[in-house]
């Protein structure tokens, strides 16, 4: 049908006449209330972001020097984030001179992956980035 014949048809109907595919041959448009459809549009998208679950890190900061009761309480707090569905980031820091002795860190960090390897999996292995050396933990499948 030609566009003009389209463009008057929408007109008496008081809608829009909106283009589907302009590169086909010959051109495809639709007669439609475009506010309508745009509204609806909206709606579906913020349902949509709705339903989605926003996957959050929690950090953890320990010392290479870390006592029997704080380990404890720190692998606690990572399982029960790990159990809530967040992934868990345990960064040790190194002061002063402790940076000399960066196994006594891997230690510290392997400790924990041994501790928490019953819910959770190592995303990324023990890693030195100047005076910090991290690991990221995620909960099992």
């Amino acid at each position: 049908m030609p566009i003009d014949k389209a463009m008057e048809i929408a007109q008496n109907d008081k809608l829009d006449l909106v283009l589907v595919a302009p590169n086909s041959k010959p051109v495809v448009c639709k007669i439609m209330n475009y506010g309508k459809y745009k509204f609806e549009q909206a709606k579906k998208e913020k349902e949509a972001k709705k339903k989605q679950k926003v996957l959050e890190v929690k950090e953890l900061r320990v010392t290479p020097n870390i006592e029997e009761h704080d380990f404890g309480f720190k692998t606690k707090n990572a399982r029960k984030f790990l159990e809530a569905g967040n992934k868990v980031k345990i960064t040790l820091r190194f002061r002063g001179r402790e940076v000399n002795n960066v196994k006594a860190g891997e230690v510290i960090l392997n400790k924990f992956i041994e501790e928490l390897e019953d819910i959770a999996t190592v995303e990324k292995k023990p890693k030195l980035e100047g005076r910090n050396m991290f690991i990221i933990l995620a909960k099992k499948a």
